[in-house]
């Protein structure tokens, strides 16, 4: 299918979208946590929590955190569920350096792994995850449904998607505040 979000360049129409979204990331890694809490008002915290309790009751044990930055959702998703192994996948090193530190602040770098992985052409086997998770990510996607293919294809049968994102609203003030938001991550 075609989606609107496929079309957005950051840098306009020169390069890849991937490449210009790692880049964007890249730039903007060390304030992308205060500025996401601060323009969603600390709201996206609450969603993230949420997302994570409906995994609560499958318990799974090796997990993929997709598009995963700065990894604030492998974080509390490693607190929350204990997985035996959860592999934060992204194209910006920036943002996963991000994440590496704080996993290494948390004492979770034996449970936490970061790897560079475009979402649309994953590394990992078929059936390789009990779950995958992805937090205001897939809106980055070149390919949507290649990138959800992507993790449909690592996830074991009987899996579980967990997928966390934005929808534009349409009353005000939220319609005016999603666009101040979006145009500034």
């Amino acid at each position: 299918m075609n989606y609107p979000q496929e079309h957005i360049m950051p840098y306009g129409d020169s390069g890849k979208k991937s490449e210009q979204i790692g880049q964007m990331f890249d730039n903007i890694a060390s304030a992308y946590d205060r500025l996401n809490h601060i323009l969603s008002w600390g709201i996206d915290k609450r969603w993230r929590r949420e997302a994570i309790n409906g995994l609560k009751p499958f318990r799974p044990q090796r997990m993929m955190d997709a598009a995963t930055g700065t990894g604030d959702f492998a974080l509390l998703t490693c607190r929350e569920l204990c997985p035996e192994l959860l592999i934060g996948t992204d194209i910006s090193e920036g943002m996963m350096n991000v994440g590496k530190e704080k996993v290494k602040k948390a004492g979770l770098s034996a449970k936490i792994r970061f790897m560079k992985e475009d979402c649309t052409s994953l590394s990992f086997a078929n059936d390789y995850f009990d779950a995958v998770t992805t937090a205001f990510g897939i809106r980055n996607f070149d390919d949507l449904d290649k990138g959800l293919s992507e993790m449909g294809r690592v996830l074991k049968k009987g899996g579980h998607l967990v997928i966390l994102e934005l929808s534009t609203p349409d009353r005000f003030p939220m319609k005016q505040l999603y666009a101040v938001y979006s145009k500034t991550i």
